[in-house]
């Protein structure tokens, strides 16, 4: 019988295969999650968190946009 712990969960297999865009959009959520943190705190820290993951999103999401783009004909 297989340890429990080393089976993937069904709903875990076809994040895995599409890694590449569920880690763009969890970027975008932090983002807006860390904007909207500093907004309500004030807190200039907190925006320059969420400022940076705007930048590292905008920039995945080119890489993501650029990689499919040399692959297709």
């Amino acid at each position: 019988m297989e340890n429990p712990s080393t089976v993937s969960p069904s709903w875990r297999l076809p994040l895995l295969k599409r890694l590449d865009i569920v880690l763009i959009v969890f970027e975008l959520v932090l983002s807006v999650i860390f904007i909207a943190i500093s907004y309500v705190t004030g807190n200039v820290y907190f925006r320059g968190v969420g400022i940076g993951l705007v930048i590292a999103w905008v920039t995945s999401a080119i890489a993501y946009f650029f990689k499919h783009r040399m692959v297709q004909p």
